[in-house]
Parts: structure tokens; C-alpha cells; sequence
């Protein structure tokens, strides 16, 4: 049995969770623990305090005891927020709080882009413009090139929670461009996990969402590889590469 460990803050689609565990189907077990959102906006304050260490290692005594083997900080707005060097002094600091390893969606990002070949991406993004192209900035200082960033102008992430089928496939029409070599949607409040294989096969390019990304970043650092294709590309090949934090 592999346990990984989630810190997500608030409540809005973590019940992608224990469907992603379903979706797995190997001795895999997905450990949520929630944070306090704090101000739930999406904006660069109230990011800022929403990843701040204190959130942060409120929930690690809970994911220890649960025998986890990894820790993804579930959040990419506050993550990327903080900027490159900001989002790694983050996940310094939650392993050491952790004694595990430990990352952020932020950082799933950078590397699962980078697992499915693609230099070229698309950002469909539920969040304001600005908060957009923050996480542009973040994926150009990954080195990835983004040929287009798309906001919806999104401020709560409870509001995002509320979004079905319908408007996720709108989003990823909307945020796709023909240039890009996979398309991005970053907020773990969108619920995407029954969505990706079937985003996929209409787009045609891998599609990485922020729930889906901080399952394989999870799986990564302890060092498994599930194949999952109802969770898309990213779960049916072997790696290109390795990638460390």
C-alpha cells in the first residue's frame, strides 16, 4: 500500500480525490487533509496568506500519523503566487515541517508538462486575468513557453466548485490554442478527474488539470507509476524524464 498525502484548503472538489483513488485501482491510497482557506479570493493577498507556512503546517500531524508517504500541497493560486523561488522555499519548508517529501501543484505543473513532451502550452485558467498570467510567468520560469493564457475571471474558489461537465469542456474549448502542444487547467477547486480522458479525446493533446497532476506529482516522489489511462495521457506512458523539485 502507497499512502500520499494532500493538504487542500477549504472545500470545493475534493471529492476528486477518492475518485482519482478509484480510478487508480492499485493499492494507492489518497489522504486528504483540508487547510483553512482564510479569505476565499483569488487574489494576490489573500493568496499569499492562504499558502503561508502557518496554513500550511497546520495539517502535517494529520498526514504524518496517516502514514503518508508524500505530501502535495493541493493549491496551485497559493503556490505559484509566491513566484519560482517563493513556491520552492514553500515546499522547503513543508517537508522540513513534514519530515517527507513534499511539492505543490504548482510544481506538478512544471514537471508533468515536461513528462508529456510539450514545450508549447495553453493555460485555461477559472481565475481573474492577473492570477492568469501569474501562473504564466510561473511555467515560463519552468522553462516551458506559453502561447496563450486565458482567465475567467473567477474570484472564489467555492463558486469554481460549483462548475459541471459542461462548463469545465467550455473552459478547455475556450483556453486551447492551436499552437499548444498540451492544454493547462490550474485550480484544485475545478473538478476535472471524470473529465480528462474525455477533454483529450476531443482536443487532441494532453490535458493536465490541477487535481489530476497533484496525483502524479504525489506517485512520483514516492517513486511509483500507476497506469491509469481514464486519467489521460500523463497516466499511460513511461517517463520522459526525471524530475526533482
Amino acid at each position: 500500500m502507497t499512502a500520499l498525502g494532500f493538504l487542500y484548503p477549504g472545500h470545493s472538489a475534493e471529492d476528486d480525490y477518492p475518485r482519482m483513488e478509484q480510478m487508480l485501482g492499485s493499492d494507492v491510497r489518497l489522504q486528504v487533509v483540508h487547510t483553512d482557506i482564510g479569505e476565499d479570493a483569488h487574489r494576490v493577498d489573500a493568496l499569499l496568506e492562504m499558502g503561508s507556512e502557518a496554513r500550511l503546517t497546520a495539517g502535517v500531524e494529520e498526514l504524518r500519523l496517516s502514514g503518508a508517504e508524500a505530501v502535495v500541497w493541493a493549491c496551485t493560486s497559493a503556490s505559484f503566487v509566491f513566484g519560482w523561488e517563493g513556491a520552492h522555499d514553500q515546499v522547503r519548508k513543508l517537508a522540513t515541517a513534514a519530515g517527507l517529501p513534499a511539492s505543490s501543484t504548482s510544481f506538478a505543473f512544471a514537471h508533468a508538462v515536461r513528462e508529456v513532451g510539450a514545450v508549447r502550452v495553453a493555460v485555461a485558467a477559472t481565475y481573474p486575468d492577473d492570477v492568469a498570467g501569474l501562473f504564466a510567468s510561473f511555467l515560463k520560469d519552468s522553462g516551458a513557453e506559453v502561447v496563450s493564457a486565458r482567465g475567467s475571471g473567477i474570484v472564489t474558489a467555492a463558486e469554481v466548485g460549483t462548475w459541471g461537465r459542461d462548463e469545465v469542456l467550455a473552459l478547455a474549448r475556450a483556453g486551447d490554442h492551436p499552437d499548444a502542444q498540451a492544454l493547462l487547467l490550474p485550480d484544485t477547486a475545478l473538478h476535472t478527474a471524470a473529465y480528462v480522458a474525455e477533454l483529450e479525446a476531443e482536443l487532441g493533446k494532453p490535458v493536465l488539470t490541477a487535481n489530476q497532476v497533484s496525483v502524479w506529482e504525489a506517485l512520483r516522489l514516492a517513486r511509483r507509476r500507476v497506469n491509469a489511462p481514464e486519467l489521460g495521457h500523463l497516466f499511460t506512458k513511461e517517463p520522459l524524464v526525471q524530475v526533482e523539485v
